[in-house]
């Protein structure tokens, strides 16, 4: 472009620009009543916000319902509480020392054999309490707990 050329930066940039600014704006604005209507639902649109779940189920061990495809949060609760009371023990008896042996956990009303090759090399945390029936020994394994026929639900129309 030559010096004293009479063309404005504006126009420059109009044509590199052209058109394409204000690509994907809404030409108007949505109206209050359309809003609404979208946000809540109504029969022109598909999403229908008030819908009953089909898919409640009740706990075998507790008797609480739960969604299916999810865990009890009664019986989550429990665990949870459980291990975070474990995870207290391990920290007050560790305190601040790294952790450089695998720890093993020790309820009440279990007995460690020190003949045994099993606790060789392996630190040992020992809970002021017996171990709840639901909580497994080995947390690779399901628990050896009974579910209550009381409580647990069975189909009436199996021979």
């Amino acid at each position: 472009m030559a010096k004293g050329s009479c063309e404005s930066p504006r126009s420059r940039l109009k044509d590199i620009i052209g058109d394409g600014l204000l690509l994907a704006v809404p030409k108007s604005r949505r109206s209050k009543e359309k809003r609404l209507n979208r946000k809540f639902g109504w029969p022109e649109y598909v999403w229908k916000p008030l819908v009953p779940k089909t898919n409640i189920l009740p706990c075998n061990t507790c008797g609480h319902s739960y969604e299916a495809g999810h865990l009890c949060p009664n019986c989550y609760k429990r665990v949870r509480l459980e291990t975070e009371e474990m995870q207290k023990a391990i920290e007050s008896e560790l305190k601040l020392d790294p952790i450089d042996k695998e720890v093993v956990v020790l309820y009440e009303d279990e007995v460690k054999d020190e003949r045994s090759p099993f606790w060789k090399g392996k630190r040992i945390v020992e809970m002021k309490k017996p171990r709840p029936p639901w909580f497994s020994k080995n947390l690779l394994q399901k628990s050896t707990a009974e579910t209550s026929d009381a409580t647990a639900v069975k189909p009436t129309d199996l021979a």
